[in-house]
């Protein structure tokens, strides 16, 4: 799955104004996070045209950064993520971002980004939905 995330300085427009540039040309939002940090919005999305977004929120003018991430099942349990997020610390695997996509039916589906995106393949191939085209490491 790739991931789009934009940092601005800017007030709650930010959203009003992603949305807008994205609907405007047919692209359908598919999942939302928006974090406030200090004076910093940051916000990550997914969306059906991926390359597509990417122009158009060039030509909007917005600074995107695109990543890979992992999609990941995990029992809804308590302890589900913190198993996960052992075997990443223990083979030294730094986190860059996660985000919980979905619950429901006993299961959570968990974005993951991480530094090294081959080995963490390896580490969670027993929970993974989707292996994208993977940079090299």
């Amino acid at each position: 799955m790739k991931q789009i995330s934009v940092v601005s300085h800017e007030n709650q427009d930010i959203t009003a104004s992603l949305a807008e540039a994205l609907a405007g040309a047919g692209i359908n939002i598919e999942t939302l996070d928006i974090e406030h940090v200090d004076e910093t919005f940051i916000v990550t999305f997914t969306v059906d045209r991926y390359d597509e977004a990417l122009q158009v929120l060039q030509q909007a003018g917005f600074e995107a950064v695109s990543e890979d991430a992992l999609l990941v099942r995990l029992p809804d349990e308590p302890g589900g993520l913190a198993k996960i997020a052992r075997r990443f610390r223990e083979a030294d695997v730094q986190v860059r971002s996660l985000r919980l996509v979905r619950r429901g039916n006993g299961h959570a589906i968990v974005a993951i980004s991480v530094d090294r995106t081959q080995k963490a393949c390896e580490l969670v191939r027993d929970v993974l939905i989707t292996e994208e085209a993977m940079p090299g490491e």
